[in-house]
């Protein structure tokens, strides 16, 4: 708690000394700030966003936002979640390849892989939450033509639901205007010169006012070819981890009053990264292995009607979205019988339906009292079909044969049918223009079904382990079919609540202290009730994982100082995480299964600085500390889990992001920009110290590099055209930045891409 302590002793210090540091532009008398700040609206300097479900200053959320506009995003060349990442406070991206990523926030994560686990980071495009569970493919959104890419840090069950144990990012665009043609287009070339590959990235939009201030459309496209940068030698492929993604959106917005909007979106994205991005350090420099590459790909396709209504005392929203996700888990297992050689490969189908209704009520009302109300209802359909196989000429030199194609020794697979409908509403007591207190509730209902498709398993590792006679037959053992009604499972109802309250002496300083709320969904084993074909006194896979919970306690501060040149934004907390669901392997076949072990806590700074001493000149600062780390386990949980109290979880103590901007006029009407950004991430395990079932030393249990990634960037704007020369990773840094916590693959190690150069043209109309 000394964090937390110190922290309120610095916000003190700092409220003391506001009024002196601040500074005014008029000579009149004083007069109540919070007032001023409803009767002279938003300055055209600060930022606004939507994070408690109506547009509010940032200064005045009482919460821990980073917010990005797409200007900041194009100019720092973020394109997808390693950038978002890089420059929020406390956060980190686990990444196997593009499309298998997790993000956590304040240490939330175990192990930064959480197969079979609901995420503890919600990700939104606009209203869907494109969260899944951790073992299967992820899509990583472009951002290009972006309103804003919010990220909420702590939990947010109230609003946002489950899986916001640790935060929710939040990727909202752009509408079209009704009342003006606009065009735009960016063409981004890369040189990667060490492993000689290139990358090209573009994308366009167009906007087009159908009917003026009443119907108008607007077309985004981008299409990226990104050569690797790692060597597979088991396939022999030079630059294996390349990446081909397309794709676009449409979005049509009729406004036929003031008071109705209807707005209509259908988005595509095919998203096909050619083989993961882990390495193996003991074959050398971005090198891995695998007989075939280990890709995970997605097709996605997204629909949403979105309805607003003003009724003067409130705004009425209404969102429906469906979407429909394929995605394919090919992975090589050779690794799980380690110098046994046994060829081991997992191909895995998801085809998963997803709808999602959220109906809203949004107070517009100055006054005592501010609301919001809602419910919301999400449907998801999954079918998922797997295969073990092996290959051909493993079974050739053996002798041995397969039933069907020859090649596959076991197949399985289920269809899950679930629903999550909750009630959500927030209150906010606005006690006098400088004090408020908000109280929040969201009840949920988690259930559905899952159904284990009938299958068949073999002897095929008796086989290849004890290298049984040849020219046997491997005969097929047929697996019968189960259900299981997961709304049965321990957390199945849950409710989340938040605690805030919030102080502003001033327009240009609030403070806030809050407690929140979070959970996650139970989670149903796929392989319930599977025997180990290794070894019948193993583990058996246990039907599933209860809810976890998570309570976090915070304080903070949020100022604008000298004339709104310098601002900062510091919250300090403390996290109370139980019953965690972590993701444990049987030991003799690595088969994944979830479970509960006991008791986490959490305890961090996050601080946010900015200072724009010209309105061209911006040098900024975010950063955070945290330690998180085990300290609740009974023996059994150690044991079946691999943690020990004390164990800390993945994330690192210390990150932190410096930046700075300067723009310049040049000759004619022409003006230059410089930038720079200085990443710092330190290092963090890659999951508990102990083999899971055993309770002896993982010889897998490592620890991620501390690294320092550089970015530059200079340019010119001549009338409509930038162009941006850049260079990513300046000091061609190889630190390792992911490791993957599980035996069964070879590579597990994944590494910063090297040093980049490159030039990006943006055109805007």
């Amino acid at each position: 708690m000394k964090t937390l302590a110190y922290t309120a002793s610095l916000f003190a210090l700092i409220a003391a000394a506001q009024p002196a540091m601040a500074q005014t532009s008029t000579t009149q008398p004083a007069q109540d700030d919070a007032t001023a700040a409803d009767q002279d609206g938003i300055s055209a300097n600060e930022i606004v966003v939507t994070a408690t479900r109506r547009a509010e200053r940032l200064q005045d959320v009482p919460l821990s936002v980073t917010a990005f506009d797409q200007e900041e995003l194009t100019e720092k060349g973020i394109v997808g979640f390693e950038g978002v990442a890089r420059e929020t406070p406390g956060v980190v991206l686990n990444q196997a390849s593009d499309n298998n990523a997790r993000i956590t926030a304040r240490g939330i994560s175990t192990n930064g892989w959480g197969a079979g686990l609901q995420t503890t980071t919600t990700i939104y495009l606009d209203e869907l939450p494109l969260s899944t569970i951790g073992n299967t493919v992820t899509l990583n959104p472009f951002l290009y033509d972006v309103e804003r890419v919010e990220f909420l840090r702590g939990p947010q069950g109230t609003l946002f639901g489950s899986g916001s144990l640790s935060g929710a990012l939040r990727i909202l665009t752009k509408s079209p205007e009704l009342n003006h043609f606009d065009a735009s287009a960016l063409v981004d070339v890369g040189l990667t010169p060490v492993s000689s590959s290139a990358r090209l990235r573009t994308s366009a939009m167009i906007n087009v006012p159908l009917v003026d201030d009443m119907l108008g459309l607007r077309v985004v496209g981008f299409y990226r070819d990104e050569d690797g940068y790692i060597d597979n030698l088991g396939t022999g492929v030079h630059n294996s981890n390349g990446l081909k993604d397309w794709g676009g959106r449409a979005t049509l917005l009729f406004k036929p009053t003031d008071r109705l909007s209807i707005r209509l979106l259908g988005s595509y994205e095919d998203s096909f990264p050619e083989d993961a991005s882990l390495t193996s350090p003991d074959l050398g420099e971005r090198k891995r292995y695998s007989l075939r590459p280990d890709r995970y790909t997605s097709r996605t396709q997204i629909y949403n009607g979105t309805i607003d209504y003003d009724f003067d005392f409130a705004k009425l929203t209404s969102s429906s979205t469906y979407s429909i996700a394929d995605g394919r888990f090919d992975v090589d297992l050779l690794g799980t019988f380690g110098a046994a050689n046994v060829p081991y490969f997992l191909v895995d189908g998801l085809h998963v339906k997803t709808f999602v209704q959220e109906t809203r009520l949004v107070s517009q009302t100055d006054g005592f009292l501010s609301w919001v109300v809602g419910g919301f209802y999400l449907h998801r359909d999954s079918e998922l079909t797997g295969q073990n196989q092996t290959t051909a000429a493993f079974l050739a030199a053996k002798r041995y044969t397969l039933p069907g194609d020859g090649v596959t020794f076991s197949e399985f697979g289920n269809d899950t049918s679930t629903y999550e409908l909750a009630g959500f509403g927030e209150l906010t007591f606005n006690l006098t223009s400088r004090l408020s207190l908000t109280g929040g509730l969201r009840y949920g209902k988690y259930g559905g079904d899952v159904t284990t498709k009938p299958g068949f398993n073999s002897s095929y590792f008796a086989y290849a382990l004890a290298a049984r006679a040849p020219n046997a037959p491997i005969l097929a053992i047929p697996t019968a079919a189960t259900t299981s009604t997961t709304s049965t499972y321990p957390g199945a109802e849950r409710a989340s609540w938040k605690a805030s309250i919030s102080y502003r002496p001033n327009r240009d300083l609030s403070t806030y202290a809050t407690i929140s709320t979070g959970y996650r969904t139970p989670v149903y084993n796929a392989r319930a009730g599977y025997v180990s074909p290794v070894d019948p006194n193993d583990i058996v896979i246990p039907q599933g994982a209860g809810s976890d919970s998570l309570t976090n306690y915070e304080i903070g501060l949020k100022g604008r100082f000298l004339d709104g040149k310098l601002t900062a934004a510091i919250a300090g907390y403390y996290i109370d995480w139980r019953n965690i669901q972590v993701q444990a392997n049987r030991p003799s076949d690595s088969v994944q299964f979830s479970t509960n072990i006991g008791r986490a806590r959490s305890i961090g700074l996050e601080v946010e600085l900015a200072y724009r001493p010209t309105p061209l000149t911006v040098i900024g600062l975010n950063g955070s500390v945290n330690d998180a780390k085990i300290v609740d386990l009974t023996p059994e949980e150690a044991l079946i889990s691999g943690a020990e109290e004390g164990s800390q979880l993945a994330s690192p103590p210390v990150q932190g992001s410096f930046y700075g901007s300067h723009g310049y006029k040049l000759w004619g009407g022409a003006s230059g920009f410089s930038g720079f950004q200085v990443q710092y991430v330190g290092s963090f395990p890659n999951g508990f110290p102990n083999t899971p079932g055993t309770g002896v030393p993982a010889p897998l249990y490592d620890e991620t590099d501390a690294y320092t990634y550089i970015n530059l960037q200079t340019g010119v704007r001549i009338g409509n055209l930038t162009t941006t020369f850049y260079v990513e990773n300046l000091l061609d840094s190889d630190a390792v930045t992911y490791i993957h916590p599980e035996r069964f693959i070879i590579s597990r190690y994944s590494v910063l891409r090297p040093r980049t150069f490159g030039v990006r043209l943006n055109w805007t109309m």
